[in-house]
């Protein structure tokens, strides 16, 4: 038998309302700051993710998803390497949305000279190559926002105050979430602090695990992330980032929370984030549903310098995303649920086969005023028709049968109450879109 992928999920019935309500708070929300939404190609050149996510983390390293045609592979095969590949034969699925979405915005000139920013949003599918476990799958769904073109530090408090404004219309309690913020400066002031951390995580090397060894030769403030609690313990004493930022940084960030606390929006300060990829500067925030055991539920951050990284012109960026997998688990944590109730349907049913082209008629009329309705498509006995329509959660059923179409009319049935009256084939639509209402 056919089986999905181990680490993949197929969405239908209320898990699929779950994540098309998600994406419906999201189109409401995010279009009332100014955000369209956009869709990029799952598959990009795997330069796309090396320039913007960086070579050196475990996402480009590790789970990044390669992909080949059947003709390519077999000549991999034989070359036994990909060296002799073109750029645009090194493809792979997106990891995540912001390099994607950053390419398509050089690519198509979203941001042109002296222009208004991009703001742009999407709702779509993650591919990353990690070991299967709870919130964390091989195939994931993300939303996400993306602001190009606007430097001023109210973007960075703005995307923060949507992105808590979108937990609370998706049912959470924000006292049970925690947002934490912190500033990992920007190439004035990030090299040398990068050095000090090196210089620490080497001086410290019998104490530190071989990944974090590694890291210190390529990205070193990608040890504050690792999950050996050997290494965790000793990247507590590390050098901070926010006693080592230039004057412009510092300031940019103090801004930042200055209009975070006039909004009202509670926040942690946690020198020690500088989530997963190299892209970021400046601003970066992590969203934890505490105590429901799935981590972080989201984040984002400002990454000034990625347009530049893509073949763009200097463009100033910010955004965030989350998963709509680790929302789902979180929410149910918290004891409520992103799934909203299967929409109302009328059943159209006849008495007999006599009366089967009347209902074919009956339902497109119905469908055509809007109203969503179902009927008999296996010949089932009138008995058997109410209860498919029960099964259905159908609140009204119009009945059709010799009697009423000799009238001119329908039988329509409230299924709760049982009560029933006869209403004439032209008011129907009508008539079933009141009571349905």
């Amino acid at each position: 038998m056919a089986q999905k992928i181990q680490g993949t999920e197929d969405l239908f019935g209320g898990y699929m309302r779950a994540w098309q309500h998600m994406q419906d708070v999201a189109r409401e929300l995010f279009g009332s700051y100014g955000f369209d939404m956009i869709e990029t190609p799952a598959i990009e050149q795997v330069d796309t993710f090396v320039h913007g996510i960086g070579e050196s983390t475990d996402v480009v390293r590790k789970e990044m998803f390669r992909v080949v045609s059947g003709a390519l592979f077999e000549n991999l095969l034989a070359a036994g390497s990909e060296s002799g590949l073109k750029a645009k034969q090194r493809m792979a699925m997106r990891p995540e949305g912001t390099a994607g979405v950053v390419r398509a915005a050089v690519e198509n000139n979203f941001v042109p000279q002296g222009a208004a920013p991009a703001k742009l949003w999407y709702a779509e599918a993650m591919f990353r190559g990690e070991r299967p476990q709870k919130g964390r799958l091989r195939q994931f769904h993300q939303v996400g926002v993306e602001w190009l073109g606007a430097p001023d530090p109210a973007a960075d408090a703005e995307c923060i105050i949507m992105l808590m404004e979108f937990y609370k219309r998706l049912g959470f309690d924000l006292s049970q979430l925690e947002l934490r913020v912190n500033s990992m400066g920007d190439e004035d002031c990030r090299p040398a602090y990068r050095d000090k951390v090196r210089d620490f995580i080497l001086a410290h090397e019998d104490e530190m695990c071989e990944d974090c060894l590694e890291r210190a030769q390529i990205n070193p403030l990608r040890s504050f992330d690792c999950k050996n609690e050997r290494c965790q313990r000793v990247m507590r004493d590390a050098p901070l980032v926010t006693d080592n930022l230039c004057d412009e940084c510092r300031s940019h960030y103090e801004q930042v929370k200055r209009y975070l606390d006039a909004a009202g929006i509670p926040y942690e300060e946690d020198p020690t984030l500088v989530r997963g990829l190299d892209y970021y500067t400046r601003t970066v925030f992590e969203v934890e549903a505490v105590s429901s055991g799935v981590g972080a539920i989201g984040g984002g951050g400002r990454y000034d310098g990625l347009m530049e990284l893509e073949g763009g012109k200097q463009t100033p960026g910010i955004g965030f995303a989350v998963g709509f997998e680790r929302i789902a688990l979180a929410l149910e944590a918290q004891g409520s649920s992103l799934e909203t109730p299967a929409p109302s349907c009328v059943y159209v049913a006849c008495a007999s086969p006599d009366e089967r082209a009347a209902a074919f008629d009956v339902t497109l009329a119905l469908r055509q005023a809007g109203i969503r309705c179902e009927a008999d498509y296996q010949g089932r006995s009138l008995k058997s028709q109410f209860k498919q329509a029960d099964k259905l959660g159908a609140p009204i059923c119009v009945v059709l049968g010799s009697e009423e179409l000799a009238a001119g009319a329908a039988t329509v049935r409230d299924m709760r109450t049982h009560e029933q009256d006869l209403v004439p084939l032209a008011a129907l639509p009508e008539t079933v879109g009141t009571r349905l209402a």
